[in-house]
């Protein structure tokens, strides 16, 4: 081992050569700091026989290999890593990711990409992993979602702000996830413009009645909330007002149904 590099028993009728830029994919200063003399380790052969009958090896080349293997087996099993933002640029954040460059694009940042941010660690899902491109794409807002996923259960009260109302329904940012209420679920009473209900930026309860966990959705309910049928077309706030309490006596209601048609269950069967 020398400044340059190391000379490797590879069996051939001359040593093979590992220069310092094949030794890591870390900057280093001396081979040493990934290499002992004497142990056997697994090279990749870089080139052919020089006059001299030497040939050059890479350790780099092998790791580097690992790392995008590595990458394409966390992408397939969904797994969340994280990374620490290293710099950043008008179009997102760059991570080290298995000492592979990552991109995260400013649409799938949870938070205003700037200079404040770089430091900062993140949890991330893959996006894209591809070797051939070089291209390591992550997104920390499905990660985010994922996670606040994990907390919501259906039947459950949820504070979101209204992000954009459609002839539909209205969406509704909940944590980060966006959520459906459709003009199905606004209120017991016609809705002929949810516009006339709620405007965007208004601060709303819902309630959850179906989650797609994969997509980051969820279905959202104000006429469940509803203390009398058309209450959501007078006086939306009351209803956001009394949410907890309606939503308690709306799932006490489907208990007791559920209890009843048990009920008449058993006295058919018998």
């Amino acid at each position: 081992i020398d400044h340059n590099g190391a000379f490797v028993d590879i069996g051939a009728k001359a040593s093979a050569f590992l220069p310092m830029g094949e030794a890591s994919m870390l900057d280093i200063t001396n081979v040493e700091e990934v290499l002992e003399s004497g142990v056997d380790r697994e090279f990749e052969i870089i080139s052919t026989e020089d006059a001299n009958g030497q040939l050059l090896v890479s350790l780099k080349k092998i790791e580097f290999r690992r790392c995008w293997e590595r990458l394409a087996q966390l992408q397939t099993e969904d797994v969340t890593v994280y990374a620490t933002i290293e710099s950043v640029n008008r179009g997102g954040a760059m991570v080290r990711i298995e000492n592979l460059r990552g991109f995260v694009p400013g649409s799938h940042m949870s938070m205003q990409v700037n200079e404040d941010c770089v430091g900062t660690t993140l949890p991330l899902k893959f996006i894209e992993v591809d070797a051939e491109k070089g291209r390591v794409v992550l997104s920390h807002r499905r990660a985010m979602v994922q996670s606040q996923m994990l907390s919501i259960e259906t039947g459950q009260v949820v504070s979101g702000v209204v992000r954009g109302v459609k002839p539909y329904g209205i969406f509704i940012d909940v944590n980060g996830m966006t959520g459906l209420l459709h003009i199905s679920q606004i209120s017991h009473d016609r809705v002929d413009d949810p516009t006339a209900v709620v405007k965007v930026n208004d601060i709303v309860k819902c309630m959850v009645i179906s989650q797609d966990k994969e997509k980051g959705r969820i279905s959202l309910s104000t006429k469940t909330l509803e203390p009398e049928p058309g209450d959501m077309l007078k006086d939306a706030k009351m209803v956001f007002s009394r949410a907890e309490e309606m939503a308690e006596k709306y799932h006490q209601r489907l208990e007791e149904e559920r209890k009843a048609a048990a009920d008449v269950a058993d006295d058919i069967v018998s």
